[in-house]
């Protein structure tokens, strides 16, 4: 079977796929655009990493001033309880009482400043001893209950519920 194809419907055929192929663009222009896509890409990743990078460094900047300049307030609270001890020190009146209640007025400044940062004294006597707050440093017979503590030989101390020094305690030995 031998058809003849109408030269006017093949035209029309024709016409859609030579536009087709005019505005398909080449495979040379497609791989120009695919280059130029991935070098914005690698472009945003360089950026993206370079962010990173700064936000970790100005991130480790301010922990390290951070760390450096954290105990700047209780230094400037701190330094006002030696002042006062200073000056007890310097005093050559022999006044005895006046001393000592200089000496107790600067106790008590020193527990305010102590109170306002949060640094509580662990004074356990009596307690059952609590190796997290408690070290103890000998045992004496007691009628106390085994593991009591019955002496404190030096106060221990917690900053804001964190033990900073436990207390070395004398504890009731076993019976």
């Amino acid at each position: 079977m031998n058809q003849e194809v109408n030269p006017e419907i093949q035209e029309e055929v024709a016409a859609p796929v030579e536009q087709q192929e005019a505005q398909a663009p080449s495979t040379e222009e497609l791989l120009n655009q695919a280059l130029a896509d991935l070098e914005k890409a690698r472009q945003d990743i360089l950026y993206v990493r370079a962010e990173a990078e700064n936000a970790r460094r100005r991130a480790a900047e301010e922990n390290e001033k951070t760390r450096k300049f954290a105990v700047e307030k209780f230094a400037r609270e701190i330094i006002s309880v030696k002042d006062a001890m200073d000056m007890a020190l310097l005093d050559q009146s022999g006044n005895f009482e006046g001393l000592k209640m200089g000496v107790d007025l600067t106790a008590k400044q020193l527990i305010n400043v102590f109170e306002k940062f949060e640094l509580r004294e662990i004074n356990p006597v009596g307690e059952k001893l609590d190796p997290n707050k408690h070290q103890a440093i000998s045992t004496v017979p007691s009628d106390e209950e085994a593991n009591t503590v019955v002496q404190v030989m030096q106060k221990g101390y917690e900053l804001s519920g964190r033990t900073i020094r436990p207390a070395m305690v004398v504890v009731a030995a076993a019976k």
